[in-house]
């Protein structure tokens, strides 16, 4: 982001000079241990007796999901818990009938306190009425039933706050879902919209399974061409879709225009946080200036660009490094999603001071 300094945290460690298969599980997982092991250790150990909650604040698809999961991948699901708050609000949006009925109903009518009464916060979320948005008092209310039956985790919380009345909000969860006494920070996320936008314009899903991969910077293990629309398409790799063929998104390829609104208000909220005083933050950046690539990370950590080719009949696949220009106008290359974990780990063990 213009103006807001996030450290460049390197993952080059010494005598580490092995080539990792950053998308291999196995291979992964070799990789935090060579590259962090200590802090893994650490961290492990705190897990086991204590909690915190994390605030992920990025901009839409700046990777706080892949982020959250790769943590619970190192540490384990049964000590940590990624929460979207947009899940919620919709799951209990498209089964409310069923919720109705249930005790957590109850529960939640008993959590609600707010500035409109309960049942027109319900026609809000419900969307049968057009007058009234959906409180924030009703979404905190919905996040506390949530998080009361996760049992003793770590929490990253995804999606609060989401405006900026909710950041005085977040300041104090901790304190209004009663959850013990463990620390609580923010994670902010700087990512290029430049790397959001591609992003977008070369996502293809799968029509059966959902899964999405990226023509140009994930492609499955199967890609094919398609002669009458001179294109090339891959192929879902779970056995069980039988070949279905990727399909982009109807607006995908308008990239990053139809939510630049979206993007600005994500980045009000990014500098509101960045400029409080009190709360520790952990600051994330997705990409390295090209000229400093090299003293920071290894090859294999810069996210590839994929370039297909016909040779004849058969399709050669291209690989070279993907750069972008910042939001500064700065040339760069994009980070895979581990060594960016690689930095919130060694930055989380600062500040919960192990």
């Amino acid at each position: 982001m213009k103006a807001l300094e996030f450290p460049l945290i390197g993952t080059k460690k010494p005598g580490v000079t092995k080539k990792y298969d950053l998308n291999n599980p196995t291979s992964r997982n070799e990789y935090f241990e060579a590259k962090i092991g200590g802090e893994i250790k650490l961290l492990k150990k705190y897990l086991k007796d204590n909690t915190f909650i994390a605030f992920l604040l990025g901009k839409k698809n700046s990777g706080k999901g892949t982020y959250s999961v790769l943590f619970s991948e190192i540490f384990g699901n049964e000590y940590v818990a990624h929460v979207s708050v947009g899940d919620i609000v919709r799951d209990t949006h498209e089964n409310w009938n069923e919720f109705v009925k249930s005790k957590d109903y109850i529960k939640l009518k008993k959590l609600y306190r707010g500035y409109i009464s309960f049942d027109d916060a319900v026609d809000a979320l419900l969307g049968r009425s057009t007058k009234t948005l959906l409180p924030t008092e009703f979404v905190l209310a919905l996040l506390k039933l949530h998080i009361s039956k996760l049992g003793k985790k770590a929490i990253f919380i995804d999606g609060l706050p989401r405006e900026n009345d909710q950041v005085s909000y977040s300041l104090y969860f901790r304190d209004l879902i009663n959850f013990r006494d463990d620390p609580d920070l923010f994670i902010l996320i700087d990512i290029p919209e430049s790397v959001i936008d591609e992003r977008i314009k070369y996502r293809v899903v799968c029509p059966l399974c959902h899964s999405s991969r990226n023509l140009k910077l994930l492609p499955t293990s199967k890609i094919e061409y398609d002669k009458e629309k001179k294109e090339f398409y891959l192929i879902c790799d779970n056995p069980n879709c039988e070949g279905a063929r990727m399909q982009a998104k109807e607006g995908d390829n308008l990239g990053i225009g139809p939510i630049k609104v979206r993007l600005e208000k994500d980045e009000g909220i990014l500098r509101s946080v960045f400029g409080l005083y009190g709360v520790p933050k952990i600051l994330l950046r997705n990409h390295v200036p090209v000229d400093e690539a090299e003293k920071y990370f290894d090859k294999y950590e810069i996210t590839p660009e994929y370039v297909f080719k016909l040779d004849g009949k058969k399709i050669k696949v291209e690989e070279k490094p993907w750069s972008v220009k910042d939001d500064n106008g700065v040339e760069c290359y994009s980070l895979l999603a581990a060594p960016v974990v690689v930095a919130l780990i060694k930055q989380l063990v600062e500040v919960l001071d192990l």
